[in-house]
């Protein structure tokens, strides 16, 4: 050996696992790194198969609603320069499962006033039972201005007795056999009103066996 040389030592397994920069693991990340991101990627994947799937529920939930416009009228508001002309649309909305509600909206053309009278049918949702048969619990009347409706249950293959509006709102709703009948307006808005009306107060026998504090079974007995 040469005098004032240093002795050569075996390198040791952190020395060799060891870069130059000091991070470890010289050949790729800490194993920490590499799973922590990992699970960020797990993570980031997961939340949009997720996002997907909302949003297919959504399409599908918007796809399943229905809208009928039964009446569009051409309106005038009397201005400081002359008349300014716009539409008024009617529109019922609904799932033909228990939902349905009526709509109105006004617009300077006939496409934004059936959109706005869909948003607002939205907004005025009722849930209504129905029977196994398609029909209504019991019979029911409701008013809507200056009309107004009666509607009794019917047997199946009975069909939707009934017209205009009334007709629109009932099918809409889900309702396959019934009987109704209009009384005084025949105004397109107070008789889809009416309806409505109408629907808003039927009741459940599990609801009125409930208020009354017997089992169901005992109801009619």
């Amino acid at each position: 050996m040469l005098t004032g040389q240093t002795p050569k030592t075996a390198l040791t397994h952190k020395q060799l696992t060891t870069d130059p920069s000091g991070s470890s693991d010289a050949h790729g990340a800490d194993p920490q790194d590499r799973t922590d991101s990992q699970l960020t990627f797990t993570r980031a994947l997961i939340m949009a198969t997720e996002r997907k799937s909302r949003t297919k529920r959504a399409k599908k939930e918007e796809t399943t609603w229905q809208e009928r416009v039964i009446q569009i009228r051409r309106v005038s508001k009397v201005v400081k320069g002359g008349k300014k002309l716009s539409f008024r649309a009617i529109v019922v909305v609904g799932n033909e499962r228990g939902q349905v509600g009526v709509g109105v909206g006004k617009a300077s053309d006939v496409i934004g006033a059936v959109k706005k009278g869909v948003a607002d049918g939205k907004k005025h949702l009722i849930d209504i039972p129905i029977t196994k048969s398609n029909s209504i619990p019991h019979p029911i009347n409701g008013t809507g201005g200056g009309a107004k409706v009666m509607m009794r249950p019917a047997a199946p293959g009975t069909g939707v007795i009934a017209g205009g509006a009334v007709r629109t709102v009932l099918e809409l709703a889900g309702v396959r056999n019934i009987l109704a009948k209009q009384l005084g307006s025949n105004n397109p808005l107070n008789n889809a009103r009416a309806a409505v009306n109408a629907l808003s107060t039927l009741r459940t026998f599990a609801e009125v066996a409930e208020d009354r504090g017997v089992p169901i079974e005992n109801l009619y007995i």
